[in-house]
C-alpha cells in the first residue's frame, strides 16, 4: 500500500507538533515578555522625560516655568496619555517594526539612534566570544588530555578565577596596572570608538583604528567567557574520552590526531555550543558596566543615557533588539543542535 495522501489538517498537525515550531513560539513569547516588562518598568519609574529635561534646564539657570515650557517644546511626549493606549501603540509599532522617534531628539528615528551604537557593541562582544571560544576550547581539551598534571591544575585554577571574578574588575585591574603603574598602556588614546579625524570606511586605516579602540572591551568580554569555556570543555572532553567508541577507535589503530578531531572534539563540543548563545546574552547585558568604565560608546552606554533621560522609545528599542538578538542566537543554536544530535528533539517531545 502507498503512503496516504497528506491533507491540510495533517500538515498543520505536523507543523504544530514539530520541535522547530514550538521553539519559535517560545522565542516569540520571550520577546513579547521582555518587551512588556521593559515598557512597564520605564513607565512606572518616577519622573517623565519632560520633568527630567526641565530639571536640567532649571539647574542651568532657567526659571522653573521657562524650563518647563522649553522642555515641553523639545520633548515629544504627552504625559496625559493613558498607559494602556501607549502600550497598544507600542505593540503596534513592535509588530510593524516602527518604534517611533526619540523623545529627546524627535528628528531621529529610534532605530537610527540605536544602530549608531549597536554595531560597536556587537563587534566587541562578538570578537570577545570568538577569542574566548578559540582559547577556551583548545586549552580545555588539552586540560582533559593531561588531567591530573601540573598544567591541568594551573589552568583549572586560572579558569575558576576568570569565571568567578567579574570581568569589569579584571579589566579595571588591567587598566590600573598597565596605565597607572607600568605606564605602558595608552588608555587615554584608546577611549572612544575611533580616533578623531579618522574617516569611517572599509579600509586598513579605519579598521585598524577601530580594532585599537576595541582592544580593552574585547579583552573584558573574553575574560569570563574564556574561563567558562575552558572548564566546560575540559569536563565534556573528559567524559567523551571514556566512551566506548573512543576505545574502539584506538583499538583500530587510528592516529591520535584523527581521534581527537573526529571523535573526541566533535562530540565534546555538543554541550559547549549552547553556551555560546548564553555567553553572548550575558556579555551584551554586561556591556553597560564595561562600556562605562572604558568610555566605549556602545549600546550599553547609550542605554544608560536614555534611561537617565527617560527616553522610553530608545530604551525599549535597545532592550528589545538586544533581547531579540540573544533569543534568535539561542534558537539557531538549538535548531542546529537538533540536526547534529537528534536525541535533543526526542527528549523535548517526551517532555
Amino acid at each position: 500500500m502507498g503512503t496516504p495522501p497528506r491533507t491540510a489538517a495533517t500538515v498543520v498537525r505536523r507543523v504544530w507538533t514539530s520541535y522547530a515550531f514550538r521553539r519559535v513560539l517560545q522565542s516569540v513569547f520571550v520577546i513579547w515578555l521582555v518587551s512588556t516588562i521593559t515598557f512597564l518598568l520605564m513607565h512606572f519609574m518616577p519622573g517623565d522625560p519632560i520633568e527630567i529635561m526641565a530639571g536640567r534646564l532649571n539647574s542651568a539657570g532657567m526659571s522653573h516655568d521657562q524650563a518647563l515650557a522649553t522642555a515641553q517644546n523639545l520633548v515629544n511626549y504627552d504625559p496625559d496619555a493613558s498607559a494602556w493606549g501607549q502600550y497598544l501603540d507600542f505593540l503596534k509599532g513592535l509588530v510593524t517594526l516602527d518604534l517611533g522617534n526619540s523623545l529627546t531628539n524627535p528628528s531621529k528615528s529610534v532605530l537610527e539612534h540605536v544602530m549608531e551604537y549597536l554595531p560597536w557593541t556587537l563587534f566587541s562582544v562578538g570578537a570577545g566570544v570568538v577569542l574566548a571560544v578559540v582559547i577556551g576550547v583548545s586549552v580545555g581539551m588539552a586540560m582533559a588530555y593531561r588531567r591530573g598534571s601540573g598544567f591541568d591544575h594551573a589552568m583549572t585554577s586560572i579558569g575558576s578565577f576568570l569565571t568567578g571574578v567579574p570581568n569589569y574588575i579584571l579589566i579595571a585591574a588591567v587598566v590600573v596596572l598597565g596605565y597607572t603603574v607600568l605606564g605602558i598602556l595608552p588608555f587615554l588614546d584608546m577611549r572612544g570608538r575611533i580616533t578623531a579625524g579618522v574617516e569611517p570606511g572599509f579600509d586598513p586605516v579605519f579598521l585598524g583604528d577601530a580594532a585599537f579602540h576595541a582592544i580593552l572591551p574585547i579583552l573584558a568580554f573574553a575574560f569570563t567567557a574564556t574561563g567558562s569555556f575552558m572548564l566546560n570543555m575540559k569536563a565534556a572532553t573528559t567524559e567523551v574520552l571514556t566512551e566506548d567508541y573512543v576505545t574502539v577507535a584506538r583499538a583500530r589503530g587510528l592516529k591520535p590526531g584523527r581521534i581527537s578531531r573526529g571523535y573526541v572534539g566533535r562530540n565534546a563540543l555538543l554541550p559547549v555550543v549552547p553556551q555560546i548563545a548564553l555567553q553572548m546574552g550575558m556579555l551584551v547585558g554586561g556591556s553597560i558596566v564595561i562600556e562605562q568604565i572604558l568610555d566605549y560608546p556602545g549600546v550599553g552606554q547609550m542605554l544608560m543615557s536614555a534611561i537617565a533621560d527617560r527616553d522610553y522609545p530608545v530604551v525599549q528599542a535597545a532592550v528589545i533588539i538586544l533581547a531579540t538578538s540573544v533569543v534568535i542566537a539561542s534558537l539557531i543554536v538549538d535548531l542546529v543542535l537538533v540536526k547534529i544530535d537528534p536525541r535533543i528533539k526526542s527528549e523535548g517531545q517526551d517532555a
